[in-house]
């Protein structure tokens, strides 16, 4: 047998680890929508050559409250299972790869404009 010393110095539990504890108020939530939660806070939203041309040629910048607007539409699109979105934010789209986070291209203060290979929109 061996000993609770034993197992914490080869990577087991004893009375002293910490431990993971169940959710109480929602026990259905598993780790990975959890993990995948906390990795899609950390993910920076990257930008295609071609967006970032159409953000300074079109003079679109972008605060740090739409960034992170921005940031949470990706989010609740990848949830949904959305690959490629339109995301509207104030008076910009922004044509979106969710996987990547990826910027495709973006166009301020869309009117009359077609929105083709996306399958999804969310505006925020």
């Amino acid at each position: 047998m061996i000993s609770n010393m034993r197992l914490n110095q080869i990577g087991g539990v004893n009375e002293n680890s910490p431990r993971v504890q169940e959710n109480a108020t929602n026990p259905s939530v598993s780790f990975r929508e959890i993990f995948g939660n906390r990795l899609e806070e950390n993910v920076p939203i990257n930008f295609s050559k071609h967006a970032a041309l159409r953000l300074n040629d079109r003079n679109i910048n972008l605060s740090s409250e739409q960034m992170q607007r921005v940031t949470d539409g990706i989010g609740k699109a990848n949830e949904k299972g959305i690959r490629d979105s339109l995301v509207l934010v104030d008076d910009v789209a922004l044509v979106v790869n969710i996987k990547s986070r990826t910027v495709i291209t973006a166009i301020s203060q869309p009117q009359e404009n077609i929105f083709s290979n996306i399958d999804g929109a969310v505006i925020v």
